[in-house]
């Protein structure tokens, strides 16, 4: 019924700084995190949606998108 997958081992390692670059993407603008009131990140701010992605699966910052749109 459920395929289970068995590792032997796995390998963690940590990323060199040029990998990183290659992954980042966006800028930040302002100096701000998070909104205090509604604890969300600040747009354009360090922890901004457009940098790190959306804080919930399946919805924008806006709140017009709330479940999955197109799968695959």
């Amino acid at each position: 019924m459920f395929e289970q997958n068995t590792f032997d081992s796995i390998k963690i390692g940590l990323a060199s700084p040029e990998k990183i670059r290659q992954w980042s993407k966006g800028e930040v603008k302002k100096p701000e995190t998070i909104n205090y009131r509604t604890l969300k990140p600040e747009k354009e701010g360090l922890f901004c949606e457009k940098i790190f992605g959306p804080t919930k699966d399946w919805e924008c910052h806006c709140g017009k998108y709330k479940r999955v749109r197109y799968k695959g």
